[in-house]
């Protein structure tokens, strides 16, 4: 398909963008469970836009050492993956501090609006380019010194400002779904009085002896007022995760041949929704262990206080879940509940007291289906399934907009710029 490009005006990314990667330098001791968002090549498959995706940080001081500066990442920049995820690229749509890995490009557009240039990128023509230049020996990539060879088509404004149009309206729509987990996520948290909740903090406690013995364990932060408090609050009802969503232990067995579709804790988004991929049966990794449905709630016990839960969609039916995960399959709460609860940051910190090893720190699933569940008015859980249902439907707005823009693309370097016009007509938001 890139030979179709002979037919288009054209400019390389080299003469549109400033180009260059991210960080080279060692960094792992900097990572944190909050902080500066670090992004890799990884982060941007399945994501237009980069912040949807659920990176890992750094602390802001080796953020801001000297050498790390060249790799901050401003809004309006194309991130393009150039080692292992060769071709997948994301838009940078926050002016929040952020930086990135170099296995990923940092396209920096100077004469071309960012969002039409990633969905070049993302067209076939982009993939088959970035495809053809792809080399190495041990590790394939792409070489920024390629960059002058890699092609973007040159339309007409008027085509050029639709697609642009269309990539907006689609991140409105996310935004919107956005604004919906928060309406769910405040919701819950009023409904349990911990809205304003202002939790004790003393400079010192007690506890008996006989409590660290019963508990196994001597940590302070477990025996916190803060957390006490809060079970107290949590558990008033007496009832557990379990009680509301027993685990599902449906045990996936590799067949001799075909494929099947794999959800590890990497596919999982911020925004409580989870990605698949299909991979074939004769490479399926150890750690495919459960097969999930439709309406079970997914939630990774590796580093819980990330908040990975995601809610399993009617078409991922039948997926394969990593052992890292618990599926649970909710009974007596609605599944959009479930997933919010689960997602609260002050549930996750509680799963994260229970965490052991340092390397991977992890809830076991007993642990977690121990964990109190509270008791919650109807018409809270009413107003959380309608919010999240929401907001379901918003990014499903937000797909349909951005397939759009990708296809308006595709049509005008195949045919020419008055179909691709006529079909985003047809289509408009």
């Amino acid at each position: 398909m890139a030979g179709l490009l002979g037919k288009s005006a054209k400019k390389s990314i080299a003469a549109l963008c400033g180009v260059s990667d991210g960080n080279h330098f060692a960094i792992s001791d900097e990572f944190a469970e909050e902080g500066i968002p670090y992004y890799r090549g990884q982060d941007c498959v399945g994501h237009v836009f980069i912040e949807q995706c659920a990176p890992n940080h750094i602390t802001p001081r080796a953020f801001n050492v000297e050498h790390m500066r060249r790799s901050h990442l401003h809004r309006g920049d194309v991130l393009l993956s150039i080692i292992g995820t060769i071709g997948e690229a994301s838009l940078v749509t926050s002016s929040e501090p952020a930086t990135c890995s170099c296995k990923l490009a940092i396209l920096r557009p100077k004469d071309v609006a960012a969002e039409f240039l990633a969905m070049v990128l993302r067209s076939e023509v982009g993939r088959s380019q970035t495809e053809r230049f792809t080399r190495g020996a041990v590790q394939m990539g792409l070489l920024l010194e390629d960059m002058d060879q890699l092609w973007i088509p040159r339309f007409s404004t008027a085509l050029e400002k639709a697609i642009v149009t269309l990539v907006r309206a689609s991140q409105a729509e996310y935004e919107t779904a956005k604004a919906k987990l928060a309406d769910a996520e405040n919701n819950l948290m009023s409904a349990l009085g911990l809205g304003n909740w202002q939790p004790p903090e003393p400079l010192s406690y007690t506890r008996r002896a006989l409590e660290a013995f019963t508990a196994k364990r001597l940590d302070s932060d477990y025996f916190s007022p803060r957390v006490t408090r809060l079970l107290a609050r949590l558990g008033a009802s007496g009832r557990t995760v379990r009680d509301m969503a027993p685990p599902r232990h449906e045990k996936f067995t590799p067949a001799a041949s075909g494929d099947f579709r794999y959800i590890e804790i990497s596919d999982v988004r911020s925004d409580g929704t989870t990605t698949c991929e299909s991979v074939p049966m004769r490479e399926a990794p150890s750690r495919a262990t459960w097969r999930v449905r439709a309406g079970d709630v997914l939630t990774s016990t590796v580093r819980p206080i990330r908040r990975l839960s995601a809610l399993v969609m009617p078409e991922q039916d039948g997926c394969i879940a990593s052992s890292g995960f618990v599926v649970l399959q909710p009974s007596e709460v609605p599944a959009e509940v479930l997933l919010t609860y689960l997602r609260l940051p002050l549930f996750c910190e509680l799963m994260d007291l229970h965490t052991s090893a340092s390397l991977y720190p992890a809830i076991s699933e007993t642990d977690l289906l121990r964990l109190p569940f509270p008791n919650l008015p109807p018409a809270t859980c009413d107003a959380i399934v309608q919010s999240v249902r929401s907001a379901h439907t918003a990014r499903a707005r937000a797909r349909t907009l951005l397939d759009r823009a990708k296809r308006a693309v595709e049509i005008a370097i195949e045919t020419n710029e008055a179909t691709a016009l006529t079909f985003l007509k047809t289509c408009s938001p």
